[in-house]
């Protein structure tokens, strides 16, 4: 069945309020982890993940680190206004280029109270060095679902991330019905967060610790990471009965050339530690094929970044013509030397949901997600009709939901 088909009903389970966790465990290593084998489950913690993966794999993780993306400003009358920033809205080169811009940058943002801003400026007053900084934010253009906000600063070297550091408020997902801690400044990050631009956490990586680390490496399991950040749109329910009707988001993600040489070599023992990983390994697999299928009428030097670019539907709609992954892979390289890059930033807006075959990725590392949710669709690509026994077995026996919750090792069927 083309997935444009599929009921998004039948992606659905009871999630009551009880299972869904509103404050991480004390210990991120000491979770609940659930393992999926050949279709059998068993229990065990993430302290202990080394035991059920296989030695010389290669495990993945996304380097990503959450910003402060919620910004509460008030107009001159006492009338809050909060504005939610997305993703760039300039002519940037990718997050990190919009992240480092200093005086003024244009932003997608959601606006909560939007009805009562008109055309003021909005001024916040941020503390910095006994000093004061002023962020402004004017109301440029509002669009479908988000307006476009440019945002200025009273500080010459500063960068937006570190205004939205010093004023903003980590988001957290609306599920949790709460208001961000103290806490929730170190524990809605991954010990390894590198790289700012992500709205939400990968939560997979939040219950990994150095000693995990330690164990993973006796047992050489090499780890490598990819950075792709997160935007608000993980969040976005499927309204629509069939997915045809879904616009999946659209997300920036970087890859070193090192690691795509490293896929090639371990490609039959690959897990990625969490959905945006897997999307991000499957999509370099789609890249590769459409510059096998142009370089045949453009030297791969002429073939755009944009021309490559992973849309939605395009894995169900291109003819592979048994392409292998070491072929697909090695015609990425070839066009990274060619165009004199080692690492790859792009755009990917891929769909991963039935009947989807993995290309790159053998298990996969996640937490239990929203019911009727494209998390939920890329479980059930892994493991099949089994997603259901998988979260039934999990709702019976105490694992906690969703960000702050446990998670399961996903062997693919």
């Amino acid at each position: 069945m083309y997935p444009k088909q599929l009921l998004i009903e039948d992606f659905n389970y009871e999630l009551p309020d009880e299972k869904i966790a509103k404050y991480p465990l004390q210990e991120r290593d000491k979770s609940k982890l659930l393992i999926y084998k050949n279709g059998l489950i068993e229990e065990d913690i993430y302290l202990n993940i080394d035991e059920h993966l296989q030695e010389n794999s290669l495990t993945i993780f996304n380097n990503t680190k959450v910003v402060e993306a919620r910004l509460l400003f008030k107009k001159q009358s006492g009338i809050a206004i909060e504005i939610f920033c997305l993703d760039p809205a300039g002519d940037y080169a990718d997050i990190t280029t919009a992240m480092l811009q200093t005086k003024k940058v244009l932003w997608k943002c959601l606006v909560g109270n939007a009805r009562k801003w008109k055309d003021e400026m909005l001024i916040k007053k941020i503390p910095f060095h006994q000093k004061e900084i002023e962020l402004r934010a004017k109301k440029i253009n509002k669009l479908q679902d988000y307006f476009i906000i440019e945002f200025f600063w009273t500080h010459d070297t500063l960068s937006f991330a570190e205004i939205l550091h010093l004023a903003g408020v980590i988001p957290l997902p609306p599920y949790m019905h709460r208001d961000a801690e103290d806490e929730d400044a170190v524990r809605y990050q991954t010990i390894y967060a590198q790289h700012s631009g992500s709205v939400a956490a990968p939560t997979a990586g939040l219950h990994f610790t150095n000693a995990i680390f330690t164990k993973l490496s006796a047992k050489n399991i090499e780890k490598d990471f990819v950075t792709l950040h997160v935007g608000a749109g993980t969040f976005k329910p499927v309204k629509t009965a069939t997915i045809g009707g879904h616009e999946m988001h659209s997300e920036f993600f970087e890859v070193n050339i090192d690691l795509i040489e490293k896929l090639i070599n371990y490609h039959n023992n690959i897990v990625a530690v969490g959905t945006t990983t897997l999307r991000t390994l499957e999509s370099l697999y789609w890249m590769g094929i459409k510059i096998c299928q142009q370089s045949t009428v453009n030297s791969q030097q002429q073939i755009p970044i944009e021309d490559i670019s992973v849309k939605q539907w395009d894995p169900y709609e291109m003819n592979e013509k048994n392409i292998s992954v070491k072929e697909s892979l090695h015609a990425l390289i070839n066009w990274m030397n060619a165009n004199h890059q080692t690492k790859l930033i792009a755009k990917t807006q891929i769909i991963i949901a039935p009947p989807y075959t993995l290309k790159i990725v053998k298990a996969l590392i996640t937490n239990f997600h929203q019911p009727k949710s494209t998390l939920l669709l890329l479980v059930a690509t892994v493991i099949g009709t089994d997603w259901n026994k998988v979260y039934n077995y999990a709702l019976q026996n105490d694992f906690r939901f969703l960000s702050y919750g446990d998670g399961c090792l996903l062997f693919a069927s």
